[in-house]
C-alpha cells in the first residue's frame, strides 16, 4: 500500500483540523485532554454531548455507506481523522464499542433491517453500546461462556440469563451486544449466538467495579431473563462465534494509529517531566526514554505495515507489543518522578498523571485478550504449532 498522502487527503486533513479548532471551544474546551484510559469518568456529560456534536458534523462511522450516516471515507482519510483527533487532544470518545466494534460487525453480518435500525443512530451519536463478552469463568477464553439464551414461546424473543464482567461503560450504554449459548447441548465454540439487547429493561442489573485508579469504567452486568428481540440476532443462530471473531478483527485497525498518537503525547509529558526535575541527567533513565521513543516509532511502522492486512496474527501481534510498551511507559513515568511518585498529588488523595498512567497500564496486558492468549493465537494460527492441551479435551 502507498502511504503517501494525496492532495485530496491533505484537503481532508485541513478540513478535520479546522472543524476541531472551531468546535473544541465553549463547553467542550473543558473536556480537552480528558476521558482517556483510566479517566473515563472525567467530564462524561460534556463528552456525551460531544458525541452528538461529532454526529452533527458527520465524523462518526467515516467509512460507512452514506445511506447509514457515513462518508464512505478512504482508509487513509480514516487514519488522518484519528491522528488529528488525537493531536488535538479532543475528548475521549464514549462510544468506541458502537462505532468501532458493533457498527462494522452489523455492516459485515447484519441484515438490511439491522443496518437501517442501528447504524444511523450510532452515526448521529445518539445510542451508546457496551460489549457483553467476558464472564467470571470465561475471560480471555470466551468459549467457556455460560450465559444462556432461550426462546420465549409466546413472543419469540430471546431470554438472556447469566453474568458478564469487565463491561466498559455499561452504566451509560443504551444497548449491549451479547454472546450467549443458545444450544444447551453445545460445547466450546459451537451453539453460541450474537444478540443485541437494550440495557433499559427489567432483568438487567449493572454493578460498578472499582479499579486501582479509584474509578469505575468497568462493570458487572447480570441478566435475569432480559430480552433481545427475535430480529436482533446478528448472523445465524448458533453461529455467533464467527461473528464474535470478526468483531475482534475490527477492534484493532485504524484506531491503533490514533492510539499511538496518544502514546506519543504521554511520552512527551514524561520527557518534559524528566527535563524539569533533572531526571534526564541520569544516563540509565535517559537511555530508557530514548528506547521508549524508538520502540514507539517501530510500533507505528508495524501498524502501517499491517493496516488492512488479512494476516490472522496481525491483530494479536499489535496488541501484544503495544500493551507491553505502554506498561513499560507507566513504570518509566514513576521512575522519572522519583520519590514524589509515592506522594498524593494533592489533598484529599488524588492521583497524579504519572500515578494514574502507572496503575492503569497494569491492565493493558490483560484486557482485550491477555498476553498469554495473544501468544497462543500467534503460535497456533500463524506459526502452526500444536494447540495448547485443554482440560476439557475428550
Amino acid at each position: 500500500m502507498d502511504f503517501r498522502y494525496s492532495a485530496e487527503d491533505e484537503e481532508f486533513r485541513a478540513e478535520v483540523r479546522e472543524w476541531l479548532r472551531e468546535n473544541l471551544s465553549g463547553e467542550f474546551a473543558a473536556a480537552v485532554g480528558t476521558g482517556g484510559p483510566g479517566s473515563e469518568h472525567e467530564h462524561f456529560e460534556i463528552r456525551r454531548a460531544w458525541e452528538l456534536r461529532l454526529g452533527e458534523g458527520g465524523w462518526i462511522g467515516l467509512d460507512w455507506p452514506k445511506r447509514y450516516g457515513g462518508r464512505e471515507a478512504s482508509l487513509m482519510q480514516q487514519v488522518i481523522f484519528g491522528e488529528e483527533y488525537a493531536r488535538a487532544q479532543a475528548p475521549g470518545r464514549v462510544n468506541h464499542m458502537g462505532e468501532n466494534l458493533l457498527g462494522p460487525t452489523v455492516l459485515a453480518f447484519g441484515t438490511d433491517e439491522q443496518k437501517a435500525r442501528f447504524l444511523p443512530a450510532i452515526a448521529r451519536g445518539e445510542e451508546l453500546w457496551c460489549q457483553g463478552y467476558s464472564e467470571p469463568g470465561a475471560g480471555s477464553d470466551l468459549a467457556n461462556l455460560r450465559t444462556t439464551a432461550t426462546v420465549d414461546p409466546q413472543t419469540g424473543d430471546w431470554l438472556i440469563s447469566g453474568q458478564k464482567v469487565w463491561t466498559s461503560l455499561a452504566h451509560e450504554a443504551n444497548w449491549c451486544f451479547v454472546l450467549a449459548r443458545t444450544d444447551p447441548a453445545s460445547q466450546r465454540h459451537k451453539g453460541i449466538t450474537f444478540l443485541l439487547a437494550p440495557m433499559d429493561q427489567p432483568g438487567i442489573e449493572v454493578r460498578p467495579i472499582v479499579q486501582l485508579t479509584g474509578t469505575s469504567e468497568f462493570n458487572e452486568v447480570f441478566f435475569d431473563n432480559a430480552r433481545a428481540g427475535a430480529e436482533h440476532v446478528v448472523g445465524e443462530i448458533g453461529a455467533g462465534w464467527g461473528v464474535a471473531m470478526g468483531l475482534l478483527a475490527f477492534e484493532r485497525g485504524v484506531s491503533t494509529l490514533a492510539q499511538q498518537i496518544g502514546f506519543e503525547i504521554e511520552l512527551d509529558r514524561v520527557v518534559a517531566e524528566a527535563k524539569a526535575n533533572g531526571a534526564i541527567e541520569d544516563p540509565a533513565l535517559r537511555d530508557r526514554l530514548l528506547q521508549s521513543w524508538m520502540d514507539l516509532k517501530v510500533l507505528r511502522c508495524n501498524a502501517l505495515r499491517t493496516l488492512g492486512s488479512p494476516d490472522p496474527g496481525a491483530a494479536s501481534v499489535a496488541k501484544l507489543v503495544w500493551a507491553g510498551w505502554h506498561q513499560r511507559l507507566g513504570t518509566l513515568a514513576m521512575d522519572v518522578a522519583g520519590a514524589e511518585a509515592t506522594l498524593a498529588a494533592e489533598a484529599p488523595y488524588e492521583l497524579s498523571a504519572a500515578q494514574r498512567l502507572f496503575l492503569f497500564t497494569k491492565s493493558d496486558t490483560i484486557y482485550g485478550g491477555s498476553n498469554e492468549v495473544q501468544r497462543n493465537i500467534i503460535a497456533e494460527r500463524v506459526l502452526g504449532m500444536p494447540r495448547e492441551p485443554r482440560g476439557d479435551a475428550k
